[in-house]
């Protein structure tokens, strides 16, 4: 069974032959180079990966073809990656590295102290108001920004091959870039002072995401490869470690709509493709929201979060949608755990999300720095070995 036929299976709620893995399928559900060098030595593998990192700011790296066929991932990543041309945009001050982002957010990384970029300026931050300020949200030269977009798709889908082809988002959700916009304090007060100037924030955002989406359809079109998309991904989290970030009504006021207006566009010009939507954190008391909005797929599954028991959610939503992570926790056990821990983790997850197909193994977010080697392999040799239907 290849791993396009293994997805398909996941997303209609059937069993394959085995339960099927994503390992850099999205900017979600990935490894950073650290982690990834250190688990490919431990096992003599190459320790190499694709020299344009998909996102410099995460430290996200995309494995050689080799290693990902080593290691079983039945996916493979198409889009943007989130600084273009890093070698040529990136400013260096004696140690420290800055790159600027789609909005124009600065981030610093100091490569002797700091893991990740660290996010050091807030384009809307300076203004008093929001409703003032928005249109001098800075936005990039659209016709170059889509030009190497089109040679980075090109270039991706030469891999995809039998494997389930994943189109990712180019920027973060409605809320996540309108904080990095804005600012956090300043936003969480905007949504009751200022919901207009929020409201016209997520609609250029809105109508940014729609023209990256038009120019990724587009271009699978003209090459003739549209039905090999089977998921587009998208992204916003909205929620906390106990709750969402703020109060459910008015998230279903001001920015479910919007994720729904994004969906049904998408949905509309490739019906027949999956909606894969990244929300982090407490948010069981918005699923059928999500449902409604036209979510076909839940990352990453965050069942140590607040009401997010993995029981509960498979019985109450494992009809209508499918969870793409969840397969084992990475804010304890994959970082600070035991190897053993890890693997009596996998197994528990397996057994109540594997019955009945509509579940892709991945964890709970990216595979991070602090994973050591004998916890990665912990994983993905459980995987492999309580991992198989029938």
């Amino acid at each position: 069974m290849t791993g396009k036929e293994r997805i398909h299976q996941a997303l209609h709620f059937q069993e394959a032959d085995r339960v099927p893995y994503d390992l850099s399928g999205t900017t979600v559900t990935a490894i950073t180079s650290n982690a990834y060098e250190a688990a490919m030595k431990a096992r003599n593998m190459k320790p190499e990966y694709d020299p344009v990192q998909v996102d410099v700011i995460q430290q996200i790296i995309t494995p050689i073809e080799e290693n990902l066929l080593a290691l079983k991932s039945d996916t493979r990543r198409i889009g943007a990656v989130r600084i273009q041309d890093y070698d040529s945009a990136k400013k260096v001050n004696g140690n420290v590295i800055t790159v600027t982002d789609y909005y124009g957010c600065d981030w610093e990384r100091d490569p002797g102290k700091d893991f990740y970029f660290n996010q050091v300026s807030f384009p809307l931050e300076p203004f008093d108001s929001l409703s003032e300020s928005v249109e001098n949200l800075h936005r990039p030269d659209l016709e170059n920004y889509l030009q190497i977009l089109r040679k980075d798709l090109s270039q991706q889908f030469k891999n995809v091959g039998d494997f389930a082809c994943l189109a990712d988002r180019n920027t973060a959700g409605f809320t996540e870039n309108s904080l990095r916009i804005r600012g956090y304090e300043k936003w969480y007060l905007d949504t009751l002072l200022d919901p207009n100037g929020v409201d016209r924030l997520l609609n250029i955002i809105l109508e940014d995401k729609i023209k990256y989406w038009d120019a990724v359809i587009d271009w699978a079109i003209e090459e003739g490869c549209e039905e090999r998309i089977q998921v587009i991904s998208e992204c916003d989290d909205l929620g906390a470690q106990d709750s969402t970030i703020l109060e459910p009504d008015l998230l279903r006021s001001m920015v479910i709509p919007k994720i729904k207006t994004l969906f049904q566009h998408v949905k509309k010009r490739l019906p027949h493709a999956k909606t894969f939507f990244h929300c982090c954190g407490s948010i069981r008391v918005l699923i059928p929201d999500l449902i409604d909005a036209g979510m076909d797929i839940l990352n990453p599954v965050q069942f140590t979060a607040e009401n997010m028991d993995l029981k509960e959610l498979k019985r109450d939503f494992g009809k209508d949608i499918t969870f793409w992570g969840g397969g084992v926790d990475t804010q304890s056990t994959l970082n600070n755990g035991t190897p053993q821990e890890v693997r009596d983790q996998v197994k528990w997850v397996l057994d109540i999300m594997a019955p009945g197909g509509g579940f892709v193994f991945a964890p709970v977010h990216n595979i991070q720095d602090d994973v050591s080697p004998d916890n990665f392999w912990a994983m993905w040799d459980t995987l492999q070995e309580y991992g198989k239907y029938g």
